[in-house]
């Protein structure tokens, strides 16, 4: 086990000491011992110390080791905190020796593990050990099986690629590698490409073009590697000879319009590097003149750059160095000189051109805003908002500006442009005007109106534009013949000769644009005369083209100036021209205003006016209406025709107002007319098909006005009939509520009651299935009997007397049923009425089946011949039957004469 040496014994001691275990590691001490070679005990003790410090960790992975040496988990564990240890040192520091002998010790058992290998080998990369690790390489290829062979070239291939390898030293290795994995000729290429043997690098890409079965593992096209040739031909044409470049990359540019920018790249680095920089910068600037996209020019701009840069500093550094820098390479220095010779006494001629240089580099980033509008410009001419842009570059140059503006008003047209075109003639116009030049501003503005442009409001908003220019000189008078001239209406000589034209410009249309009337109208009521801006506002109503807005300012202006009538007038227009909900505001805002004016003084008319605005509006809209007309009625009408209007509104609003509506209702009514006249409107509003929880909060409500004047038995057939529209389930509040009610006003058999409904409601919420009508199941029953009676006298079977009583009582009970049905559900008092003398009367129910006195008694009974059945035969359903007839004897003698329910009439009734 390889260890630092201590520098004195002292330090030796302590450090022995601190290495000891402690009282804490005395437990996995002495499990250790007695079973050394368990991994778990030695992997527990090693999570126990993942505190302490790493030499401590250290000895016991050493111990651990040396037990058990053919441990992965042990090795892998601890070669990774030894990785980990190190990484903070330099690679010349003893620390990496020493995990270099740790990884070697670990190999001696670990040599079929390529996770071992593979740590070791990346350890020694970045430590530069480049022969250790080529060995260590070529080992563990042959240490592993050929399977696994791929894990191990990937980072051998990163070690040759590492500057300072010798290249012949990578070549054999990726040719090696070639002969294990053909496919991966790609990187060999890049290999060839970065170690610069360009002649290689051209064969092997040749052969690859050449080769129809290549694939690409790199996901890389024909084309793409057809351009990487491309690039390698013209980078270094004097390495690698036999083609015509020139010709080749003009004809790429022809055929892939998709690599434009890299083509004329390459063809302008091929000119730089033979020496001709002018033409280079021609080839440069050609491409920029021609490409249609942003991709290929900034492919093209930076190359630019960077040549020019190149340049520069090329020069800058000869000019530093003292010598006489050239700008063609060193096998051109004959022609230099004869250059020299003949050029001597010209001022071009000279060597110092630094800052020409400097100024074409300054010259070309000044410029790359202004050319990369031109490549958008050039993907679409008609595109407004790039010529805006390209104005703005120019911001400080006014003739640069005006000419800008001239060639793009010339070459959008409106009717292919993206985005609004006539704003390039108003920041045209505007750039004079803010050149104090408004002469020139009318003349743009003038020409901007005869062009025709693709909707109205673009005309329109020229024009708009035109006169606020004005209004901002002062002009207002110009402003508003302005507004005249845009508003007049073509005469008819000019519609028939555009009509036989066949293509009506915007101009025919422009009288009828709200826009323009609205800012003329604004420019009316500000600088012109009342009557003037009367007559545009009439002139707007005639056109048809007003708004519910302008009709109301319209209104408001005459308001203003006490024309009240008038007023009046033009909100009877607004409302005969508009419909709802348009009109909604109109009408509203009209009635306001006309009760606020004339109040009881013209009631007839403002009658006559609420009555046509509900009759036209619809039912979502009616509501404030109503209200309005109920107001009128109560502040200056009659009470009961307020009451009446109330009456139309409930049923006039829509489903989802009609409970708020009948509150309302409600509450104006108790105000007016007390508490007893609401009892009407309560009934009216539950029978009037509100939703089923608009009818049990009406009724709630009504219960708790009949409680409050006393009358507990209304108030408990209230609660009985909403108990219909409350599910037990969810609806707990209203069962609270008559549970309450019950227990401060009722008794137990109310309370029983309650209950017995309570679980009634339940039921009937509980069912899932559809249920028929009861007479649509009666009735089936009957015809289910009288086929089954029909069957029997068929097969020969005597019909027994009590079949036939049988088939009689359900003839009745269908037609009990049926009368049930048609009768109308109304409210009646549940149980009994209180008399002043404490008797108790049973409620009269006109609807209730009246029944002989007679049938109580057991005197009359139909005799029915029966035969003796032993009673063993029947078993306890005997008994039950006995049972029940008791039961019904003691019924009828003490209910007598309690109200009769369901079930005791049909029984009563099967008795007679």
């Amino acid at each position: 086990m390889a260890e630092p040496s201590p520098s004195t014994s002292k330090e030796a001691m302590l450090m022995s000491s601190e290495l000891y275990p402690s009282v804490d590691d005395l437990p996995y001490e002495e499990e250790i011992l007695r079973n050394p070679f368990n991994l778990k005990l030695w992997w527990r003790y090693l999570i126990a110390r993942a505190d302490a410090p790493f030499d401590k960790r250290r000895v016991i992975y050493e111990r651990a080791l040396k037990a058990l040496p053919g441990s992965y988990k042990l090795w892998h564990a601890y070669l990774r905190e030894r990785l980990d240890r190190v990484r903070a040192f330099s690679i010349s520091h003893d620390l990496y020796g020493q995990l270099n002998n740790t990884f070697e010790r670990a190999l001696v058992t670990m040599h079929k593990m390529p996770r071992i290998w593979i740590m070791y080998l990346t350890s020694l990369t970045e430590q530069r050990l480049i022969t250790r690790a080529r060995h260590t390489f070529d080992r563990a290829l042959c240490a592993l099986p050929v399977t696994q062979h791929d894990r191990i070239w990937s980072p051998y291939l990163t070690l040759v690629s590492i500057s300072g390898v010798p290249v012949e030293t990578s070549l054999r290795v990726y040719r090696r590698y070639l002969l294990f994995d053909p496919s991966h000729i790609e990187d060999f290429i890049d290999f060839l490409l970065r170690s610069q043997l360009w002649q290689e690098a051209a064969e092997r890409l040749s052969s690859v073009l050449n080769d129809d079965s290549f694939h690409s593992i790199k996901g890389k096209t024909r084309h793409q590697l057809w351009l990487e040739l491309c690039d390698l031909l013209t980078r270094h044409a004097t390495e690698v000879s036999g083609l015509k470049v020139d010709a080749i990359i003009r004809g790429g540019i022809r055929k892939y319009t998709d690599e434009i920018g890299r083509l004329w790249t390459s063809l302008a680095d091929y000119y730089v590097r033979r020496g001709l920089y002018e033409k280079a910068r021609d080839v440069f600037e050609e491409g920029l003149a021609n490409v249609v996209t942003v991709r290929d020019f900034s492919v093209i701009f930076d190359s630019y750059a960077q040549f020019e840069q190149s340049a520069l500093a090329a020069k800058i550094e000869t000019a530093e160095n003292g010598s006489d820098g050239s700008d063609d390479d060193g096998d051109k220095n004959g022609i230099d000189k004869l250059s020299k010779k003949f050029l001597e006494d010209f001022w071009l001629n000279d060597d110092d051109d630094a800052d020409l240089r400097l100024a074409r580099l300054e010259n070309l980033f000044d410029r790359r805003p202004e050319l990369l509008n031109s490549v958008l410009l050039r993907q679409n001419p008609h595109n407004v908002e790039q010529w805006h842009r390209r104005v703005k570059l120019f911001e400080g140059n006014p003739t640069r500006q005006i000419l800008t503006f001239t060639e793009a008003v010339r070459t959008v047209d409106p009717m292919k442009a993206v985005g609004k075109p006539h704003t390039l003639w108003v920041s045209f116009a505007r750039l004079y005007e803010n050149h104090n030049d408004l002469v020139n501003a009318r003349v743009i503005f003038d020409k901007a109106v005869q062009v025709n442009y693709k909707t109205v409001d673009n005309l329109a908003s020229v024009w708009c534009e035109w006169a606020e220019m004005e209004l901002r000189h002062k002009n207002f008078q110009a402003a508003l013949e302005l507004m005249r001239r845009s508003t007049a209406e073509p005469s008819v000589e000019v519609k028939r000769r555009v009509a036989a034209d066949g293509n009506e410009p915007v101009q025919m249309r422009l009288h009828k644009s709200l826009r323009l009337w609205s800012f003329y109208v604004d420019l009316e009521e500000s600088l012109g005369t009342l009557e003037s801006t009367r007559s545009v506002y009439e002139r707007i109503l005639d056109l048809r083209i007003a708004t519910p807005q302008i009709v109301l300012n319209y209104a408001f202006l005459l308001e203003e100036h006490k024309y009240f009538e008038d007023a009046f007038k033009v909100y009877e227009r607004g409302v005969k021209i508009f419909k709802f909900p348009h009109v909604k505001d109109i009408w509203v805002t009209y009635l306001s205003k006309f009760v606020k004016r004339y109040g009881k003084t013209k009631l007839e008319r403002a009658r006559e006016l609420f009555e046509h605005a509900i009759e036209k509006a619809p039912a979502q809209d009616v509501k404030p209406l109503y209200l309005q007309y109920a107001k009128l009625e109560e502040d200056y009408g009659l009470a009961k025709r307020a009451m009446k209007v109330y009456d139309q509104a409930v049923k006039a609003v829509s489903d989802g107002e009609k409970l708020s509506m009948y509150e309302i209702y409600i509450a104006r009514a108790a105000e007016i007319f007390g508490i007893p006249k609401t009892r009407e409107i309560y009934e009216q509003a539950i029978e009037s098909g509100l939703p089923d929880n608009a009818v049990k909060t009406m009724c709630m409500k009504y219960a708790e006005l009949e409680r409050n004047l006393g009358e507990i038995d209304r108030a408990r057939a209230i609660f009985v009939f909403a108990s219909q529209f409350a599910d037990p389930r969810s609806d707990s509040d209203f069962w609270k509520r008559w549970n309450d009610f019950e227990v401060q006003h009722g008794n137990e058999d109310t309370f029983r009651e309650m209950l017995r409904v309570k679980r009634s409601v339940l039921a009937s919420f509980s069912q899932t299935h559809m249920i028929l009508p009861e007479y649509l199941m009666q009735k089936d029953q009957k015809l289910n009997l009288e086929e089954a009676v029909d069957t029997l006298k068929r097969a020969g079977v005597p019909e027994d007397e009590m079949a036939s009583l049988e088939r009689q009582l359900a003839s009745s009970s269908a037609d009990l049923s049926v009368k049930d049905e048609s009768r109308m559900m109304n409210f009646v008092s549940a149980g009994v009425e209180s008399r002043p003398n404490n008797e108790k009367k049973v409620n009269a129910n006109s609807e209730d089946i009246e029944l002989p006195e007679e049938s109580d008694s057991d005197d009359e009974k139909i005799e029915i011949a029966q035969k003796g059945v032993p009673a063993t035969v029947f078993g306890e359903l005997a008994h039950k039957v006995t049972l029940d007839k008791e039961k019904d004897a003691v019924s009828e003698e003490n209910g007598a004469n309690a109200p009769l329910g369901a079930l005791e009439r049909i029984k009563r009734q099967r008795r007679q």
